[in-house]
């Protein structure tokens, strides 16, 4: 059975977002919803990909991030000149790789374009739980890999240029440097240093474990709730950012909008040029109908549902394909469970 711990509550998270989401019929049409007095919420899935033009061969390959959404498409300003969709030549001779700087500055774009076209709504932007997403500052509280003793520990991070990109040695490899962890607090909001003060014999030498714990430090709020860089900028902003649970790709439906454009991508022209390639991209991603949207949207709720009702994987799919029309499963789901063969699987 998928439990709550197993999905970090991200379901339940989404769950209670849905009563003021739109509700949309098999045919891409709004559906029944109920008045609110707040604002609808529009729910936003993120994802990046890499686009091959050839199937074979080494040939130039682009890395695709963007967002989708079932009330707007592709995220775009309502006159099409602004977009968060973000192109770029992957790898290390390249351009590098898309890192947390750089989902920063998406993140930071699409919030610019929903305050300016789409002020109307609320909005909340779904992300995989990629290490670039979950990133926290680099001097934030950990008790990861910590010294049980005092030494001259501290974080290691990247040795970044000033174009804010990574720096390589000569070996390729990324450059690192050690940086102190920040201070932490203690329930009545006081700072606690995690590195022995000025004056003392050992002088900015990290404290070890033994001592943190001692000062009851190990159980502080601040300690286990740091949040993700990506969730504070949102937060900064007034959006709310959720992490899908991992390994649940059937679970964004910005996959199935992938692969519907990958099919139209395929119809064009081969070409080897570079430009061709991005250009054929673009139109591959806008070929992607709003009505297609919203059916694979309704896919993956349909998925969220079961999880949350404690069907696993099996039963899962074949529930989303039995109820095809619909967002949520309905009462008679057990009952047609029994009738499969498959609620044995079930555990309670």
């Amino acid at each position: 059975m998928w439990s709550d711990t197993r999905l970090g509550g991200s379901l339940d998270n989404l769950a209670e977002l849905l009563s003021r989401t739109r509700v949309y019929t098999p045919d891409g049409d709004e559906g029944a919803v109920p008045q609110l007095s707040t604002h609808r919420i529009v729910i936003l899935n993120h994802d990046d990909k890499t686009a091959i033009p050839y199937a074979k061969g080494e040939g130039a390959s682009l890395m695709i991030a963007d967002m989708v959404s079932p009330d707007y498409g592709w995220l775009r300003s309502l006159d099409r000149t602004e977009s968060v969709c973000i192109l770029f030549k992957a790898g290390k001779a390249c351009e590098g790789y898309f890192t947390c700087e750089d989902i920063l500055k998406q993140a930071s774009k699409a919030m610019d374009i929903l305050e300016k076209h789409y002020m109307d709504e609320d909005h909340v932007m779904v992300f995989d739980n990629a290490m670039t997403h979950l990133k926290r500052a680099d001097d934030a509280l950990t008790n990861w890999g910590e010294g049980q003793k005092p030494t001259n520990w501290g974080i290691e991070v990247n040795v970044v240029g000033e174009d804010g990109k990574p720096m390589h040695g000569l070996d390729g490899a990324v450059l690192k440097k050690k940086v102190p962890m920040g201070n932490g607090k203690f329930t009545d909001e006081s700072p606690q240093s995690l590195y022995y003060p000025e004056g003392h014999k050992c002088a900015g030498v990290f404290k070890g474990m033994a001592v943190i714990l001692e000062e009851m430090l190990y159980n502080e709020p601040d300690f286990v709730g740091v949040k993700s860089l990506l969730k504070i900028a949102c937060k900064a902003c007034g959006f709310q950012a959720i992490f899908f649970p991992k390994f649940h790709c059937e679970l964004n439906f910005i996959e199935q909008c992938w692969g519907y454009s990958k099919c139209v991508y395929h119809e064009f022209p081969m070409s080897s040029k570079e430009a061709d390639l991005e250009q054929n991209i673009l139109q591959a991603l806008d070929s992607v109908p709003l009505v297609a949207i919203c059916r694979f949207s309704t896919h993956s709720l349909r998925f969220m549902d079961a999880y949350r009702k404690g069907l696993n994987g099996k039963q899962a799919a074949w529930a989303s394909k039995k109820y095809h029309g619909h967002r949520v499963l309905p009462e008679t789901l057990m009952r047609d469970l029994t009738e499969a063969g498959l609620v044995e699987q079930v555990q309670f």
